[in-house]
């Protein structure tokens, strides 16, 4: 039993009440292609001024957990915004990231699917004012991507946005990037809600004129093109766009609010996934989807239901501190032995949030060690002067 926090600033007690479910394989191939975008473990004794400079990173820590998302049959999204990309972890620590991570994926008995983030961000913004130097900064991470073995996640970058780039610059840029990339490539739209750098997005003045805008870039360069993840948290948008896609383009949907219907979806049209929280609900992810494959519809409802309760916390706003509850799940499973992260970023959230993710994983059957995970509930409620 342990005594947790309310928002209207309240104590109640809470007892345990899930029954978690066990990490395993799936027993079937999966009929929906799944990326979970995976964090960081931080070395708390290695870390020095923890806002400054490099992360000092727990590697063997960060790739067991990689690990335990393959071994359940998922992907894995390396080196996004969830590893705090911009927010903690710099280029050549994400370099170094994806050529570990792709070592280990090799030699993996699932050869699981990897794809990584290549971005601009090895280059100050105050650099990055014109076309060629956003695409000579896409450039050599691209190349890093492609030489470690990886698939080329091209993230979207505050470049442009930052110079007020409309849509023909962004046509000049990622054509270019397509026609060099040695395979095809995924598409990256993060909406402000995650990156408020990002407002603007495409170029165009809305939403609408966004979408036509990187449609046309899709439509220009076929072949290209594995995909899109969009982060837009618009449940109708992401129906609307994911029809209007050429055949082969997948949507990978980053809607942490609305994963469930819109990987379910309707006929032919359906949503792939290339989610956060998917590292954060991977037991209950990974055998929804193995029901999906079966076509019991009943049962991935019942697996995934529960867990978005839990993402909507996770990712509420302000929603780029949503990285904070990914590792708070980690830590509380086992995963990592501490809650510290990246420049400090665990602080980013307050007490009674962690208290209600823990409610919820709970009722999720996501606390895999329930023991655990209240020992560590209650060590971090009594540094909040909750005994």
């Amino acid at each position: 039993m342990l005594t947790l926090p309310t928002p209207d600033q309240r104590l109640e007690p809470y007892q345990l009440t899930g029954d978690p479910l066990e990490p395993r394989a799936p027993r079937v191939p999966l009929t929906r292609t799944a990326f979970a975008a995976a964090h960081v473990v931080s070395d708390p004794l290695a870390e020095r001024d923890p806002w400054i400079g490099r992360p000092a990173v727990d590697w063997d820590n960060t790739l067991k957990f990689r690990h335990w998302l393959w071994d359940q049959g998922l992907g894995l999204a390396e080196a996004m915004d969830t590893a705090q990309r911009g927010m903690g972890v710099d280029w050549l620590t994400a370099k170094e990231l994806i050529e570990r991570t792709m070592a280990e994926a090799k030699a993996h008995p699932l050869k699981p699917r990897v794809a990584c983030g290549a971005g601009t961000d090895q280059v100050p913004l105050a650099d990055l004012t014109s076309a060629e130097a956003i695409i000579a900064a896409y450039s050599e991470q691209m190349e890093a991507v492609e030489a470690a073995g990886g698939q080329v996640i091209l993230m979207a970058s505050r470049a442009f946005p930052a110079i007020g780039a409309g849509p023909d610059v962004y046509e000049q840029v990622y054509g270019k990037l397509l026609g060099q990339a040695a395979d095809p490539v995924i598409l990256h739209w993060l909406g402000d809600m995650f990156d408020p750098a990002l407002k603007g997005y495409w170029g165009g003045k809305n939403v609408a004129a966004a979408s036509d805008a990187v449609l046309s870039i899709i439509k220009s360069h076929p072949g290209k093109v594995d995909g899109i993840k969009i982060s837009l948290l618009d449940h109708a948008h992401e129906e609307a766009f994911r029809a209007r896609l050429p055949e082969g383009v997948r949507l990978y949907t980053g809607d942490d609010f609305n994963y469930a219907e819109l990987i379910a979806g309707e006929g032919q049209h359906y949503s792939h996934a290339l989610l956060g929280i998917f590292a954060a609900i991977a037991p209950a992810a990974s055998q929804a989807l193995e029901a999906l494959a079966s076509g019991d519809m009943e049962a991935y409802h019942a697996l995934l239901a529960p867990t978005v309760p839990l993402s909507r916390e996770i990712f509420r706003a302000p929603t780029q501190f949503y990285k904070a509850g990914i590792a708070f799940l980690a830590w509380l499973n086992g995963a990592q032995s501490h809650f510290i992260m990246p420049a400090g970023f665990q602080s980013a959230r307050d007490i009674t949030h962690y208290a209600h993710v823990f409610r919820l994983a709970d009722q999720a059957r996501l606390l895999s060690h329930p023991d655990l995970a209240q020992e560590r509930m209650g060590l971090l409620l009594k540094l909040h002067g909750i005994d």
